[in-house]
């Protein structure tokens, strides 16, 4: 298995400034996949800051509703961590990722998405925030 060709890998949300806000990132479409993971990148949390990322599912792709027990919750010690959350056969088509900055000001890096165990392989990368995907094998020492 290599993810290059059998995974769908989409950046769901960009750079969002130092602040306190929720954040809705842009939502995956399961149909032909099984499974999701979402990396969540977050850079500064101020003191007493918190950051919580969590998933949400629709079947129209315009109303969402949370997963339960989805939450990871960083807090002000965990300055430039990521945060994994895979969601595996969701119950609706549409899923995203949310993330809360409260208290006081987090950083959000960045939000990549990646579906798994697809229906058909290789997988079509979004053109929109992949710029390209590259697979080697046994690759010999030289020039990059």
């Amino acid at each position: 298995m290599n993810l290059s060709t059998s995974g769908k890998i989409t950046r769901v949300s960009n750079a969002v400034a130092a602040g306190q806000a929720t954040t809705n990132c842009s939502s995956v479409d399961m149909k032909g996949f099984e499974s999701v993971t979402f990396v969540l990148s977050v850079g500064a949390i101020v003191s007493t800051g918190t950051v919580t990322l969590k998933a949400q599912q629709s079947t129209d792709n315009s109303s969402f509703a949370d997963l339960e027990g989805t939450a990871i919750a960083y807090t002000d010690a965990d300055d430039n961590k990521v945060a994994i959350l895979e969601i595996t056969k969701p119950l609706e088509r549409y899923v995203r990722p949310v993330v809360i900055t409260a208290t006081a000001n987090g950083t959000i890096d960045s939000v990549i998405a990646i579906q798994t165990a697809a229906n058909e392989e290789p997988v079509t990368h979004d053109s929109t925030t992949v710029v390209g995907s590259e697979q080697h094998l046994a690759p010999a020492e030289g020039t990059a």
